[in-house]
């Protein structure tokens, strides 16, 4: 943990960047960022109430939220009071060490063994990467030996079910659609055809809503009740699919779509296009979801389960 103090030797060109590599390359701007400053702030080697501001000032600019920045601000001074921190490495590693505290709890990786078929409904505003995050899970259950079917009930949007038709077309996953009509209807024609078929995953696709749209997040939780009623024990999961560059307003529809339709895990895509990757620390603090999936980059295998310690080490060069 906290590889960042750690010097590595060059890559070979002919090796594949692993994961923990294209994570902190999808990071680089939220890490040039904050630990250029950050090097700078603890140059006096000591934590005092001038260091304190800076960092304040710097956390908030990262989209870190007030909450959250008071919360590590408070966690680093006693970390520096108790080990008697004086080194500017010291004060680092102590802000990496409060940063993995705060989002471990977020670490949790889905579960899909309880139900066959296990129907995630998956939902986001327009443009956030809903739809491309919906193949890219295909493609990761399917890794794991899972057969998959998808339900293309973003009816509202026009291109949406020829989207996800060519996903389902580059995975070789049928795709259940209808040419227009109740989202609702699709997605329970589709979890009715997992069962008769002995499909292990559902992927239910939803139309793209931004939360102050109240009719249409009401069409939305529709789409949930009729989850229900195609299969009472579902949906198994209720994703939201945020974009990292959307900062503090992220935090605002986790807020909006759970009150909705009960938001049970989080997939942040785009972290590879943002400064703003410290907003996954303000929805630690003050709307802890479990964060099932992360992106950086539009490869189909650039989405992985979220894990707090990788994240940190990328976050801190």
């Amino acid at each position: 943990m906290f590889g960042f103090l750690k010097k590595t030797g060059p890559t070979p060109a002919s090796v594949e960047p692993s994961w923990r590599d294209r994570l902190k390359a999808g990071l680089a701007r939220t890490r040039a960022q904050f630990t250029g400053t950050l090097k700078s702030i603890f140059s006096r080697g000591k934590v005092d109430e001038e260091l304190l501001e800076e960092l304040e000032a710097l956390l908030l600019t990262s989209d870190v939220g007030m909450e959250a920045t008071q919360h590590l601000l408070d966690d680093l001074k006693a970390r520096a009071k108790r080990d008697r921190i004086e080194t500017p490495e010291g004060i680092q590693e102590a802000l990496a060490a409060s940063m993995y505290d705060l989002l471990l709890p977020l670490e949790q990786p889905l579960n899909i063994s309880s139900h066959r078929p296990f129907v995630i409904m998956i939902a986001g505003v327009n443009g956030a990467g809903k739809t491309t995050s919906i193949g890219k899970l295909a493609k990761h259950f399917q890794s794991q030996g899972l057969s998959v079917l998808l339900a293309a009930g973003d009816t509202f949007r026009a291109a949406a079910r020829e989207q996800l038709q060519t996903w389902g077309e580059r995975n070789n996953v049928t795709v259940i659609s209808q040419q227009s009509g109740d989202p609702a209807a699709v997605i329970f024609d589709a979890i009715s055809a997992a069962k008769a078929r002995g499909i292990d995953i559902v992927l239910a696709d939803t139309a793209g809503r931004l939360p102050t749209q109240l009719h249409l997040m009401e069409e939305i939780a529709k789409v949930r009740r009729v989850i229900q009623k195609a299969d009472p024990t579902g949906p198994h999961e209720t994703l939201l699919v945020l974009d990292a560059n959307f900062g503090q307003n992220a935090l605002q529809q986790v807020k909006a779509f759970d009150k909705s339709i009960g938001i049970t895990g989080l997939v942040v895509t785009k972290l590879d296009g943002s400064a703003k990757g410290g907003v996954i620390a303000a929805i630690a603090r003050q709307c802890p979801k479990p964060i099932r999936f992360i992106g950086v980059g539009e490869g189909i295998d650039d989405l992985r389960p979220f894990n707090a310690s990788d994240f940190v080490d990328a976050l801190f060069d």
